[in-house]
Formats: structure tokens, sequence, C-alpha cells
């Protein structure tokens, strides 16, 4: 018999996964939170390490509005000299999967659809409950309690409740460590702006002369910070993405005027960017902490998955990603599993596959690409095999971010198991 799992929380990781264990056979329901279930804000970039379990889900690209991403490059944002540029155009040859930016709302309708539609299970083995907030789980029972007071029962528990997660609390019970944020000294502006607005602009004409097609870091050679300035576009090139990185301010007044702090912030920049920041209509400021890796993933029925697990900095563009590729690993793990009796171990094999994979990809978020010498002691605890080496650059992180095959991963483990049984 199919098990009957419930997510908690759905986001993109909620969403990914419920399309992934649906498809593998499974009757999910989805508890979220909020009324509408929408990811709102800006894009994201999705790497081949993620695309990879997308394509396998029958994610529709084109539906998506999703932006091939055909290449990266650091550019001076000061002079815009190019600095560093790399052709992704190729990446389906190298690593086995695309580069796209996309938004997030657009992202997550398409996994919605996905979860929504009839799948190797049949019809009506799939419910998302809105305004359902869940404020206690039991790892023995495999239930979880909602603020109205129901308890809902499943074979297997989902914590993808994001950087609140209740769920993350009851895993790790008494062990803290890991769960609470610490400042990273850093923030991040983000805006949008409409192409249609930008297209007749002289700044933006120029700039696009320089730009390459796909992600583009405008760095600032002034001085050691991590500031820089990422852009790219969404939404079938209708809409150009921006994100600030800068160092947090020293301001706490909350009426700071937070497009005026971006100019100051970014205002010595070449005049074409700084010209682009002044069209932004709304500027938003968030600040960025730093989490460090958990000792688990998984408790008695439950387990964790994306921010729940492992939050991350953006350094990398790892966060949806690694979400993505927990998802993958739940739907191959657990495709075809009959009995809830395989519970455990199928998450003990979710653990293994996961968590030190994800606690490096962790780590590595917290430095710039380029500077990955300065986790190269905590990347180590990490290691898998213990000993093994860990990525020491730029080149190095690009193969084992990008290029590792979860699904393929999973399916290793499957087979280990089959001869030792």
């Amino acid at each position: 018999m199919p098990l009957q799992v419930i997510i908690v929380g759905a986001g993109i990781g909620g969403l990914s996964a419920a399309v992934a264990l649906r498809q593998a056979g499974h009757y999910v329901k989805v508890f979220e939170k909020s009324q509408f279930a929408s990811e709102v804000g800006a894009a994201v970039a999705l790497t081949p390490n993620g695309t990879r379990v997308l394509d396998h889900l029958g994610f529709d690209w084109a539906r998506a509005r999703a932006d091939a991403m055909v290449s990266f490059e650091v550019v001076d944002g000061v002079t815009l000299a190019g600095l560093h540029r790399a052709d992704t155009s190729d990446a389906r040859t190298r690593f086995g999967a695309a580069f796209w930016t996309i938004h997030r709302v657009d992202l997550h309708n398409e996994l919605m659809r996905l979860a929504a539609s009839p799948s190797a299970a049949g019809d009506g083995t799939y419910a998302l409950h809105l305004g359902a907030r869940v404020v206690s789980a039991d790892l023995v029972c495999g239930s979880v309690a909602l603020e109205d007071g129901s308890q809902h029962v499943a074979d297997l528990v989902v914590g993808a409740d994001g950087l609140r997660s209740v769920v993350r609390g009851v895993v790790l019970g008494g062990d803290g460590a890991g769960s609470e944020p610490t400042p990273s000294g850093m923030n991040a502006f983000r805006f949008m702006i409409p192409t249609t607005e930008l297209v007749d602009d002289p700044a933006f004409q120029e700039l696009m002369r320089v730009k390459g097609r796909g992600n583009s870091v405008f760095a600032d050679p002034s001085n050691e910070t991590e500031r820089h300035m990422v852009w790219y576009t969404c939404r079938g090139g209708t809409m150009q993405n921006f994100g600030g990185i800068h160092e947090t301010s020293s301001d706490e007044n909350a009426s700071v005027d937070v497009k005026a702090m971006m100019l100051s912030e970014f205002g010595h920049f070449h005049p074409n960017l700084v010209e682009l920041m002044r069209k932004a209509d709304r500027v938003t400021d968030w600040p960025l902490n730093c989490h460090d890796p958990l000792p688990t993933f998984v408790r008695g029925k439950v387990a964790l998955m994306g921010d729940a697990a492992h939050p991350m900095l953006p350094f990398g563009a790892q966060g949806s990603n690694q979400a993505i590729e927990d998802a993958g690993a739940l739907g191959e793990l657990f495709h075809g599993v009959d009995s809830p009796a395989l519970v455990p171990e199928r998450l003990a094999m979710f653990d293994s596959v996961r968590r030190l994979r994800a606690s490096r990809v962790q780590t590595l978020s917290r430095v710039r690409l380029g500077k990955e010498m300065q986790v190269q002691a905590q990347l180590r605890q990490y290691a898998d095999p213990a000993g093994r080496d860990v990525p020491a650059s730029f080149v190095e992180r690009q193969v084992h971010d990008y290029g590792f095959d979860v699904l393929s991963a999973c399916r290793g483990v499957l087979g280990a198991q089959a001869v030792a049984s």
C-alpha cells in the first residue's frame, strides 16, 4: 500500500517533495500556514544539480517562463571591465542539466501544477491545506497538530517549514546545535525592474553591450568587503532582477529610506549601474544570517529538508537547489515503498545521502566564489567519506555543486543495500 505522507510547508522545497513523493506512488497531504501558498519575492538561479531533479519530475521550463542562463561572469562594478566569464551554454554536456533563472512565483506555480496533476498513484492522492499552521509534531506516531487543535497522522512527516521551522525543534530535541542564526554582518538589497521601463534608456543600452546573457556579478574592487550587485533576467527576459550584497548598517532606524541607503552603498559604482538603481520602484533589504550544519536531518518518522535543515547564505546560489535535491532524494528513496516498516531504513539513507553533502554546500555558501580556501577546515568536517578532498577553488566548487547527481547517489545507496541484504 502507498504511504501516507504529510509535508509541512508549501514553499519550493515542500512542493518539490510533494511532486516527487506523489510520483513515487504515495498519498501526500501538504499543510501550509499561509492562505495563498504562494512564493513572493525576486528571482532565483537554478543550477544543474537542481534542474536535473526538476527535469526528472517533468518540470515545464517554457510554461514557467524560465530564462536560459548561458554565461556566468564577474565584472568590475566601477569600470565595467570583465574579470571572469564562464560559458555555461554547454552545461548539459558538462553537468547533465542546464542553468536557468526563474521568478520564484513562476517556479512555485509550476510546482503547484505538477503536484496537483495526475500521477502514477492515481487521482485523489494529493491535498493542499491552506491556512493550516502546524504547531507540533510527534516523532513516534508520525503525527502533526494544527493550530485549530486537529491531529493528523502519517507514515512519514517531512518538515519543509523554513527558517523558523517548528518541525526542526522536534527533530533536534534538546540538541539545538546549528538551529540558532548568527548575524553574518551582511544584508541583501533586492529589487526588480520591468524590461519595458529600461529598453529606451541609454544607460541600460550601454550596459547590455557589456553584460553577458546570464548571471552577472558586479564586484566592488575598492575594498575587502563582499559588496557586489548580482543581475540576471527572468520571465522570458521581461523582468530584470537585482540583488545587492552589502555590510549590515549600524543604523537601526526603522524608517530609513532603503533605496537611498542602496544608492549610498553603491554610489561609487559605474554611473550606468547607479542610473538603473535609481529606477528601482521598490527596494527591500534583508539581513543575512549564518547557520551551522545540523547533527541530523531525521528522527523517528520525521525528515527535515530545505531551509528547515540547511539554511544558506546566497553565495553560490544553492538555497533552492539544495531543497530541490532533498526532494529528489525523498522521491527516489521512497519510490515504490509499500510498507511503513521501511520508513526508518529509508530515512537513514536520506540522512546519509543528504546531510554531509548539504553541510558542505551550506559551509561554502558563506564565501563568495573563488574564496573557498577560507572555509577549508570547516569543509573537511563534512567530507564524505572522511578524509576525501573538498573544494579548494572556484573550478572545484563548480564540479562539487553543479555536477552532483542526487538521483544517482540514491540509486547507489539502494543498490548497496540490496546487495548487502
